[in-house]
């Protein structure tokens, strides 16, 4: 039997003993991420807040370990579980690392004096998180995205078993949501301890979590690894996509395509169209490419931005049926645009192209 750090049993949750959402099952082991994701407005934040005693539980019981959450005293609780939440943290003429020490606070006596061992704690995780250089500085004035690696550093001093934060990445620019994914995906393995995020970033929520839910309505539309849920129509559901696409190749949203008759068509493969796609996208061009392997790179970015796509079966060679659709296509195009002109066995014939297109006097771009 699996062994969970975290578990919840039937658990609604909501403001003023108004249930928002029912029927909650989580269950986490240590060493594991758990992220919840869904629109905005779903009740993720609230999920969170409720599994961390800031709000109380309308129904349902939420376990940390095998003791009921409401039965731990703060100071217990705080022992267990680390919290960043969105919400600003209110100081008063303390500096970055003080607010680093609280953590450290849980595991004090009565009076909060910090022994040289929680100094050193707190000196070695300002140093994890990179904001050493930020020790000295008044926490209110700093920016918001140094905030929230101070908090991270806060959570982290508690030495606890769950870490949970809500939409940690919000105020970090592109290293920093790195870095911070990083760190807590290293925190879970190294540490063996249990991480619950929400997160609003799609391609990275799928490569730092074990497992994911999705917060939608009044109940959980989903649950399961993150290999069972970034799928194209799931997610399409879930955000009720309706001015573009999910890719769940690359993790990645992609805008609507342009609809109507192609103007251009896009000769590549093996990746070397993407760029072009969307440069094409962002004119307003509609356009046409082909013709592509269906396990080709292109043909996936493909399918979501062109207007039309012609495509042979992975593993096969191109045929003469592909090769006179594309043609065709081509003559009510104005332009070619070669992006590789290096074709192997199997689609040697696409070179006709080329021919054909100088033959019909077409516009020739080389990328």
């Amino acid at each position: 039997m699996q062994e969970y750090i975290l578990k919840t049993s039937d658990l609604s949750v909501g403001y003023d003993g108004k249930p928002l959402i029912h029927d909650i099952n989580i269950h986490v082991q240590r060493g594991k991420v758990l992220t919840l994701i869904g629109p905005n407005g779903s009740g993720k934040s609230t999920i969170l807040k409720t599994l961390t005693k800031y709000l109380k539980t309308v129904a349902g019981t939420v376990y940390v370990g095998d003791k009921e959450l409401d039965t731990l005293s703060n100071r217990d609780l705080a022992k267990q579980v680390s919290v960043v939440l969105t919400q600003r943290l209110r100081t008063e003429m303390m500096t970055c690392e003080d607010v680093v020490a609280t953590g450290r606070y849980p595991h004090t006596g009565r009076l909060g004096i910090l022994t040289d061992e929680d100094r050193r704690i707190v000196s070695e995780t300002m140093a994890k998180v990179n904001i050493t250089e930020l020790k000295d500085r008044d926490y209110r004035r700093i920016s918001d995205g140094q905030r929230q690696r101070v908090l991270l550093a806060r959570a982290i001093c508690q030495q606890p078993q769950i870490i949970v934060l809500d939409e940690p990445t919000s105020y970090l620019d592109v290293r920093y949501k790195l870095e911070l994914l990083g760190t807590m995906r290293k925190l879970a393995q190294e540490k063996n301890i249990a991480v619950v995020m929400s997160l609003h970033e799609l391609d990275m929520a799928e490569r730092v979590s074990d497992y994911v839910m999705c917060v939608k309505g009044d109940t959980i539309a989903h649950y399961g690894s993150a290999e069972e849920i970034f799928k194209h129509d799931l997610v399409t559901d879930l955000y009720d996509l309706k001015d573009g696409t999910y890719n769940p190749l690359f993790g990645c949203l992609e805008m609507l395509r342009v609809e109507g008759e192609p103007k251009a068509f896009v000769l590549c493969g093996g990746g070397t169209g993407v760029h072009t796609f969307r440069s094409l996208q962002k004119q307003l061009v509609p356009f046409a490419t082909g013709i592509l392997s269906e396990n080709d790179i292109d043909y996936q970015v493909a399918k979501d931005l062109a207007a039309k796509v012609i495509s042979v079966p992975s593993y096969t060679e191109v045929s003469e049926g592909a090769l006179q659709e594309a043609i065709e296509c081509l003559k009510g195009c104005d332009s070619l645009i070669i992006c590789t002109d290096t074709f192997g066995h199997g689609n040697r014939r696409c070179a006709e192209l080329i021919a054909f297109a100088e033959k019909l006097g077409k516009e020739i771009i080389r990328k």
